[in-house]
Formats: structure tokens, C-alpha cells, sequence
């Protein structure tokens, strides 16, 4: 399938790139480089052999959005591309509300418009909210959402969700995934968010590489074994192929699903920490802090539907995790320049 890949060369996005066209698909990638770098491009080539077609565009730019679907005629669209800071969202909520709901909904139209069928949509486990206890399964619904972040997750579900049911032909899969840490074994993509990190594994890296002293743990009250939050761990390669999974799916089939991405098993921050530390051979000196704001205690997967409906079932555990994590702020400690 020829893809529309919205935000590929971001972290889940340029890993998702090399797995489809591993797998033969070919990829064009719409980003604004807000996160990441046009670099990327290259370090795909590097592992595939393949450098994708792109265009550096705002897809909340619809006429530039549009002249790309007129110039490419896309089978289907994932779409990764917006903003995704939790804390951040909560200080910013207006900007949130506007990048991601707004872009996704010109994304859709255009999709309407030129009769592209097919759509994976890159949600989170933040839409069950606070409201349901772990393992979380799909049929739970939505929650009461903790954050601007997850609430503007919740309406792009719904909106998808509306479209379907007014239009038969849309196959669209929502991916509802938990925490996405690792990197590719070759150490050419990972993460390396611009600026100061909201997620905790390259928080960690910042910290094994020297650009911090120390990380930050954001509370250790919480009713978890060890006080800390738990998190369902997922290895982005792993994540990648899930996508791949889900737009094969959606080739043959029709409507709307829902569909968890996770590992059903879930570690606190002081068990990745620890298992940090044995992957770089040192200790990572870290500080109790405040809660965090719109954070919750636990959250973990309940995965069978991906096993059953997508045939995927995630291969890597939390050494792997943190292994090529290692291995890829090692080879990147300033990002992929």
C-alpha cells in the first residue's frame, strides 16, 4: 500500500516507517519537524535502504495538506502527527486543543475528499482516564481524562468513531497504546525529544549521559508496591509492528475498532531505573519530587484483543527496553544531528 504517514519522523513514527516498508508498503511522511529532525530521513535510508518521500508541512495547513493528496494517491493514512506532553498540556491547553483536534480534523476531510479508505489513528491509554481499574480493557470506553493531552486523544476517538457510522466505506483502526520506550537495535532512531524531556526513559538517558545530575521521581506515595507510578512498558519497535498489523488489518475490513497496545505487565519507575542501571553498568542517581500533574497511580494493558483480532503479540521485555535505549543515547547523546 502506498501510506500517509502524518508525523513519521518522530519517535513511534519513524519506527513504524521502517517496519512498513520492511514489509514492502511505501511511505510518504508529512511532519513540521516540531520534535524532531528531517535527519531522520536518512537514518531510515541507513537501515531500509529506502529514503521516503516527504514534505516538511503543517497539517493544519489544509490547502498544503491537500496538494499532497492531489500529488500522491495514498491507500491509507497513520497518523501520529501532534502535540504529546502530558505535564506540558496542562499548562498549555488551548495549544493543545487547536494542534490536535484541528490538524486531524483537515487529515479527515482531505481523507473524505479524495477517497482514502483506510486509517490508523495513534491514540493513548490516557483516554480510560482515572475511572477504570488495570488491566484496562477496551471495552471500558473512555474515562474521565486527567489532562488535556488524553482529552484531546478522547475526541479524536469520538470524531473517528462519528465518521465511521456516517460513512461505511472508512476501515479505521485507534490504537490505544501505553508508555513506548526503547529504540532500534541499530541505534540510528530513537528518542531524543528537542528540549527538556517529559517522558521518563530519555529522562534517564539525559541523566546517563550527563546533560542532568539527576532524574526526578514524581511522587512516591502513590498506592503502588513501591510507591511509584506503574506503567505498562512497551518497546517501540514492538509498537511499530503493531501498526503494521493494524493497517493490514484494515485493508480487509470495514468500521471502526478499537485496539489496546500493550504488554499486559506493569513496571514503576524504580523498576526501570533498576533495570536501567543494569543495561549501562552504573547507578542513576534520582530525587523524589512532587506529584506530577493529570498523572494517575497505575496503568496497564489488558492486550488479548491486539492477539486476537491483529494475529500481535509484543516480543520484547523490559531489558530489551532498556538496552537499546542505552545503546541508542550512547551512538546519539546529542540527538540525531
Amino acid at each position: 500500500m502506498k501510506i500517509l504517514v502524518t508525523g513519521g519522523t518522530g519517535y513511534i513514527g519513524s519506527h513504524t516507517v521502517v517496519e512498513l516498508l520492511s514489509k514492502g508498503h511505501e511511505c510518504v511522511i508529512v511532519d513540521n519537524l516540531y520534535n524532531s529532525s528531517e535527519k531522520v530521513l536518512d537514518r531510515i535510508k541507513e537501515i531500509t535502504g529506502i529514503r521516503p518521500l516527504f514534505y516538511r508541512t503543517d497539517i493544519r495547513d489544509k490547502e498544503a495538506l491537500r496538494e499532497i493528496f492531489k500529488e500522491n494517491g495514498f491507500e491509507a493514512v497513520i497518523h501520529f502527527a501532534g502535540l504529546k506532553a502530558v505535564g506540558e498540556s496542562v499548562v498549555k491547553p488551548l495549544e493543545y486543543y487547536e494542534n490536535n483536534i484541528s490538524g486531524s480534523l483537515n487529515l479527515y476531510e482531505l481523507m473524505k475528499e479524495y477517497k482514502v479508505n483506510k486509517l490508523v489513528f495513534s491514540s493513548s491509554a490516557t483516554v480510560y482516564g482515572d475511572s477504570f481499574k488495570s488491566p484496562l480493557k477496551e471495552e471500558y470506553g473512555r474515562g474521565r481524562t486527567t489532562n488535556p493531552y488524553g482529552t484531546t486523544k478522547a475526541m479524536n476517538e469520538m470524531i473517528i468513531e462519528d465518521y465511521g457510522k456516517a460513512d461505511k466505506d472508512l476501515s479505521a483502526v485507534i490504537l490505544r497504546y501505553f508508555n513506548p520506550v526503547g529504540a532500534h537495535k541499530s541505534g540510528l532512531i530513537g528518542e531524543r525529544p528537542n528540549g527538556i524531556p517529559n517522558n521518563l526513559m530519555p529522562y534517564i538517558s539525559d541523566v546517563v549521559v550527563g546533560k542532568l545530575d539527576h532524574l526526578n521521581v514524581f511522587g512516591n506515595d502513590y498506592d503502588t508496591k513501591d510507591g511509584t507510578g506503574v506503567r505498562d512498558y512497551i518497546h517501540v519497535v514492538d509498537l511499530a509492528k503493531a501498526h503494521v498489523a493494524a493497517i493490514e488489518y484494515a485493508d480487509g475490513h470495514k468500521g471502526v475498532e478499537i485496539i489496546n497496545v500493550g504488554t499486559g505487565t506493569g513496571y514503576s519507575v524504580l523498576d526501570i531505573i533498576k533495570a536501567y542501571e543494569k543495561a549501562c553498568g552504573r547507578e542513576i542517581p534520582y530525587v523524589i519530587t512532587d506529584r506530577r500533574p493529570g498523572d494517575i497511580a497505575t496503568c496497564f494493558a489488558d492486550p488479548k484483543k491486539a492477539e486476537e483480532l491483529l494475529g500481535f503479540k509484543t516480543e520484547m521485555d523490559i531489558e530489551d527496553m532498556c538496552r537499546d535505549a542505552y545503546n541508542f543515547i550512547c551512538k546519539n547523546p546529542n540527538g540525531i544531528e
